[in-house]
């Protein structure tokens, strides 16, 4: 589908001006990050990377991604009540994963002890690709579901109005009035806020936990933004940008993760809602039946969701991880290898894939990964502008993010929204990567 913008792509006077504009119209919309590697880096700061124009995105799959949201929300929350389910699924995976092993204990020790908390906030983005691989025509799949610190709801919250001032000086003011206005922290404070008055103290306060050096604090800021100042000692909601990757924790943080779970604070995430987003449960519930038993009676929903599921297959131990490895091995095109980790530059492509999986092929660290089809959208031209970087054009492919929130009171959903979306666009040759990594860039979705 081409862009309603091709013809100037090929204007090369006209592009260098609106780029301009366009890094002129983040810095002004507060689109920022911190600069990497400066001396004094708090405050050092640039415009955070954005494609020059808006991608063109199907307007059936953009709502076919909001009408599943809800769904995904559910099914997130039913997984991290359900002990049994996480038990069997991450049996494999936490004799040879430190880290998912240690999460597992904690959440275990704190059923065993019994729950103090009886609120529960799930703050979570369900991430696609448009596949095109079968017979052209576009197909949302879901790459994963981040149930923690999903990010980019603040700074994505800016683009929309940059795009649109972008489009306006190339002459496509009608094009720049149908751009979505699109806030997510708006959204996500909402749930924020509900969480902690349930919580009921009106002296309680609401945690934000962030790593020491954070280049992405102002997309934080825009959520922190949204919500009241109040002053206290107490906290009602601790809400993680951080303690997803093993360098977050050392024997002192693992300790502060078991007081905190302890306690009646409501935690976005708790633990088991954290071990909910791992990749093994991702493949478990691609299994025949499998979402019937998580979700009984919702047979509409678990339609929803399963239309949005690439092949995904497990690495067990046994006959059938021996002939998926197999098979990656001889067509390592055609998948790609996941391991049990978030925030992005994870995954492995190609000959990098075929050589891990040939070292590991009869080891139990095979249970570590999961092996998923390979999704195959169809480039588009633009520019990705980076701080320092030259103006070039590239074949870029995007992946839209639906953030979802929901909040639980004992059995009872008491909030369940979609808070909007996040595009993010990469140029073809990075197979792996998100905005924080350097690779992908934040984009406004152009629904035709």
């Amino acid at each position: 589908m081409a862009a309603p913008w091709e013809d100037v792509l090929r204007d090369q006077p006209a592009i260098r001006e609106a780029a301009s504009v366009a890094v002129d119209a983040a810095l002004l919309q507060g689109m920022l990050m911190r600069t990497e590697g400066e001396p004094n880096a708090s405050d050092v700061v640039n415009y955070a990377p954005f494609t020059l124009l808006p991608s063109v995105v199907p307007s059936a799959l953009f709502e076919q991604a909001y009408a599943v949201q809800q769904d995904f929300n559910l099914l997130v929350d039913a997984i991290s009540q359900n002990k049994e389910f996480l038990e069997h699924t991450l049996a494999s995976t936490i004799k040879v994963d430190d880290f998912t092993a240690q999460l597992f204990r904690i959440h275990v020790q704190v059923l065993e002890e019994g729950l103090a908390q009886s609120v529960f906030l799930g703050i979570n983005r369900s991430d696609y690709m448009f596949d095109c691989g079968v017979d052209g025509t576009p197909a949302l799949k879901q790459i994963e579901i981040n149930t923690i610190a999903a990010s980019f709801g603040g700074l994505t919250s800016r683009t929309a109005a940059v795009h649109g001032q972008v489009l306006k000086v190339l002459g496509k003011a009608k094009e720049a009035s149908h751009l979505l206005p699109n806030n997510p922290s708006k959204g996500l404070a909402l749930g924020i806020a509900k969480a902690w008055e349930l919580y009921g103290s009106e002296s309680a306060v609401v945690m934000f936990l962030v790593e020491e050096i954070q280049r992405n604090i102002f997309d934080q800021r825009c959520v922190e933004n949204e919500l009241w100042n109040r002053d206290g000692q107490e906290v009602a909601v601790v809400y993680y940008r951080e303690g997803y990757v093993p360098k977050n924790y050392d024997q002192q943080n693992w300790e502060a993760r078991l007081l905190l779970e302890r306690s009646r604070a409501v935690k976005c995430p708790d633990i088991a809602t954290q071990l909910a987003g791992t990749k093994k449960v991702q493949q478990e519930l691609s299994r025949p039946g499998m979402l019937e038993r998580l979700l009984p009676g919702r047979a509409e929903a678990v339609a929803r969701i399963r239309a949005t599921f690439a092949g995904l297959y497990s690495l067990d131990m046994g006959e059938e991880g021996d002939k998926i490895a197999a098979t990656a091995i001889a067509d390592p095109d055609r998948f790609v290898l996941k391991p049990q980790r978030e925030g992005g530059g994870n995954n492995l492509y190609g000959e990098e894939l075929r050589q891990v999986l040939e070292k590991i092929r009869d080891s139990p660290e095979r249970t570590s990964y999961i092996l998923m089809d390979k999704i195959k959208p169809q480039p588009a031209r633009n520019y990705l502008l980076r701080a320092h970087s030259p103006l070039q054009v590239s074949d870029c492919i995007s992946e839209l993010g639906i953030f979802g929130v929901y909040v639980r009171q004992g059995k009872e959903m008491v909030m369940n929204k979609a808070a909007g979306h996040l595009l993010r666009t990469k140029a073809i040759e990075h197979a792996d990567g998100g905005v924080a990594a350097g690779v992908a860039v934040l984009d406004t979705p152009y629904l035709v």
